[in-house]
């Protein structure tokens, strides 16, 4: 049976990390209502985005209008992968880049990888080759920055140095839920021209210069979507992550203290009976 000292030391240990483990789940509680807010005031705003382009779309040929459409043979493949620089957050990391090495698996095409957060780019960096680490931005990130690494992505497309260009990363659904989600950044998805309608609209400017537009702002404006998306699922994951542990260190520690006071009154036990032992012998010699 362990010694009371070791017991009591176990105890202390545990309740330390308690606090610990308690105060990170605060503080990703505090960053996640932050966190929230940005992505869901974006959301409406890049959905609505999309669909003005869809609709402007059917209306033009778009042909010559913008290189960010263009369907041609895959021959390389840039993935945009965001996780976070931190750990302790469950399986938030882990699952994206699950999905990056099913999605690269047995590629025929070549890979590069642009690595957002330093958990994928730690991933990756000495099996894939690492076309950028945007690692940083999280220190200071706002649409702005995020626009100027995507342009880089955007005329390397537009030059042929990718055909295709696809985002991985944890859409959040809420503090205990989030979705690994994979899409087509490049080129831009449209829907299938169905009926052509009769309605004949009027632009100002044209259909094409409203694409030419819009199309470039989209495409950033769904980078920094998933990059908020990613930021707020990771703050709920560790809280979540948090509270577990939390919840599982005050369990063990209620278990060691039921442990410590059975071996207590066991020493306290055997300590009577040698002192009832040695009277008896007193007595009988």
């Amino acid at each position: 049976m362990a010694n009371l000292k070791e017991i009591r030391g176990r105890i202390t240990s545990i309740s330390s990390t308690m606090q610990i483990t308690s105060a990170m789940k605060m503080v990703s509680a505090a960053k996640l209502k932050k966190a929230t807010d940005a992505i869901v005031m974006l959301r409406p705003y890049s959905e609505k985005l999309q669909e003005i382009i869809e609709n402007v779309s059917s209306t033009v040929d778009l042909e010559g209008v913008s290189g960010y459409t263009e369907e041609r043979e895959v021959n390389k493949v840039l993935y945009i992968v965001v996780t976070s620089n931190k750990g302790l957050a469950g399986a938030f990391n882990s699952a994206v880049i699950k999905e990056l090495n099913l999605s690269v698996a047995n590629a025929a095409h070549e890979i590069e990888i642009l690595t957002v957060g330093k958990k994928v780019y730690d991933a990756v960096r000495r099996s894939r080759k690492v076309y950028d680490n945007q690692s940083a931005i999280f220190d200071g990130m706002s649409f702005e920055v995020v626009s100027n690494f995507v342009e880089n992505v955007m005329k390397d497309f537009r030059e042929g140095s990718f055909d295709k260009v696809y985002l991985i990363y944890n859409k959040f659904i809420n503090a205990a839920t989030q979705e690994v989600i994979k899409e087509q950044l490049l080129p831009i998805a449209l829907p299938e021209k169905t009926e052509v309608s009769n309605t004949d609209y009027i632009f100002e400017p044209t259909a094409k210069e409203i694409l030419e537009v819009l199309m470039p702002k989209s495409i950033k404006t769904q980078v920094y979507k998933a990059i908020l998306d990613s930021v707020a699922s990771e703050h709920g994951a560790r809280m979540t992550a948090m509270h577990k542990a939390t919840d599982n260190a005050e369990a063990l520690r209620n278990d060691l203290k039921i442990f410590y006071n059975k071996a207590r009154q066991a020493a306290i036990t055997n300590e009577i009976l040698e002192i009832v032992g040695g009277a008896e012998a007193l007595k009988n010699s």
